[in-house]
């Protein structure tokens, strides 16, 4: 029997769901041999906690990652929604560098720096190629269609001066993949 996804992302928000977390996505990966398979699992809290009475930015624990692993792990093997034997569960947050995946997560982090990568090139002409690498900061992103900011990238590697503005418009569905990139 193999995994059921959906029956794994409801458990999965549920369980993320009791503790005041969001499930972020589930990844099942692996298979026979000695790497395993590996189911797994994002967290995040997106509301603020109270302490000392304010609300402070508070984000995953590992408290809140043994408590959502303990519980969704007891839980996949009583309803058996992953069959097939052994699997190794592991639950984490987003990180610094998380990966965009959604509509959702594009308008929310609106005004941050981003690396895209896209299925199809952008900017070929007769004597260009294109490119399908993109860092910057994402500006907008309204009607399936993303605004990255790239004139800091380009001058940090010396191909515009300081004062030109350029952006790079991408449609969501050529997105093949993208994430934060730490502004440290």
């Amino acid at each position: 029997m193999a995994a059921d996804f959906e029956k794994v992302r409801q458990i999965g928000e549920r369980v993320a769901r009791s503790y005041g977390l969001e499930l972020v996505d589930v990844e099942f990966t692996g298979g026979a041999g000695k790497q395993g398979r590996n189911l797994r699992v994002t967290i995040e809290r997106r509301e603020p906690v109270q302490l000392e009475g304010e609300d402070v930015e508070a984000g995953v624990t590992l408290d809140d990652c043994s408590n959502v692993s303990r519980e969704m792990s007891t839980i996949l093997d009583v309803e058996d929604a992953i069959g097939g034997g052994e699997y190794m569960l592991e639950v984490s947050s987003p990180g610094l560098d998380r990966k965009l995946k959604s509509r959702e997560d594009f308008e929310r982090f609106v005004g941050n720096l981003v690396k895209v990568m896209t299925h199809e090139p952008i900017g070929v002409t007769e004597k260009s190629k294109g490119n399908r690498h993109f860092e910057g900061r994402l500006q907008s992103f309204a009607d399936g269609t993303l605004t990255l900011d790239v004139t800091e990238a380009s001058s940090r590697k010396g191909r515009r001066s300081a004062g030109d503005k350029k952006t790079v418009a991408i449609a969501y569905e050529n997105i093949e993949r993208a994430n934060l990139v730490p502004e440290i």
